[in-house]
């Protein structure tokens, strides 16, 4: 039983298409479905029922899923302690970044990286927090540099990067714009275009509105922070966006008995050993957050 044949297996489950699980292992689909098929004949056993454009884990495929992990898992871990042997910092470092972090928090401690450790192969993927977190869980990346989690899973370790302050944004324009301070109660007669609620961020937002019986008018959302900054500032509502993306076009209100922030910061899977790639990198973010304050 072949490791890739293994992975493509887990890559499919994971995106439950073969067209993407290609894309994220950089294949053809042809190449795809031929490991499949050739794990399928080894096991005797179909692991997928595809049915139009969807793909379903069959009863083999979903008692195969687990252990499948584990041996992935397991022989990645050997592989990082065979190289590991002689102290060097060198080989692949796998990450999940957000692309918010990515823009405006990551460059600093990428430079120096690259800079100190050249023998560092990185391979960054850029991606929401949210799915970052779930290939984390999944054994799919060495870490991950993202918004932190309000629900923490017992498998994984994290720490505090920076801590990323929040604020109601609106455009100059806005009837709100005029205010220094706004209530709840005011931003839920005016249209909001929050982060997805599938978010973390996003699920910030609701939380304050669920607490206060309050429900938000929403006319869009989108996951990138970016987009949403340029709807504000060209008046179509308002939003709660981080204060590092501020600038002309914006203006920033106090939400009245709130303290708007959330946690950036570095997530690893316990059960997973650290290469000394890794270790090298977490190193560094931790004397980030030092310099943080954190």
């Amino acid at each position: 039983m072949d490791t890739q044949s293994l992975k493509a297996f887990v890559t499919v489950a994971d995106t439950g298409s073969f067209s993407e699980a290609a894309e994220t292992l950089h294949i053809t689909q042809p190449a795809i479905s031929k490991r499949i098929s050739n794990l399928e004949q080894r096991l005797n056993h179909r692991l997928f029922d595809r049915i139009g454009r969807k793909v379903n884990l069959t009863e083999a495929g979903s008692a195969l899923l687990p252990q499948a992990r584990q041996i992935l898992l397991s022989i990645g871990k050997a592989e990082r302690s065979v190289r590991d042997l002689s102290g060097n910092v060198s080989g692949k470092l796998s990450m999940g970044i957000s692309h918010h972090i990515g823009l405006h928090r990551l460059p600093p401690v990428l430079r120096y990286f690259t800079r100190a450790y050249p023998e560092v192969r990185l391979d960054i993927d850029f991606m929401d927090s949210e799915q970052a977190h779930s290939m984390i869980l999944h054994g799919d990346l060495d870490l991950a540099v993202i918004t932190l989690s309000p629900d923490q899973e017992t498998n994984l370790e994290s720490f505090l990067v920076w801590d990323d302050p929040l604020t109601v944004a609106v455009g100059l324009e806005h009837p709100l714009a005029s205010q220094h301070s706004v209530s709840l109660e005011q931003l839920q007669n005016h249209t909001a275009i929050p982060p997805g609620l599938n978010t973390y961020t996003g699920q910030i937002i609701k939380r304050l509105f669920d607490d206060a019986g309050l429900k938000m008018d929403i006319a869009m959302s989108t996951n990138y922070m970016e987009t949403i900054k340029v709807m504000v500032g060209i008046g179509l509502g308002w939003s709660i966006l981080p204060t590092t993306l501020l600038d002309s076009s914006i203006k920033a209100l106090t939400l009245k008995g709130h303290h708007l922030h959330r946690e950036l910061g570095c997530v690893y899977h316990r059960n997973r050993s650290l290469s000394n790639a890794a270790q090298a990198f977490i190193d560094a973010l931790r004397e980030t957050a030092k310099e943080s304050g954190h």
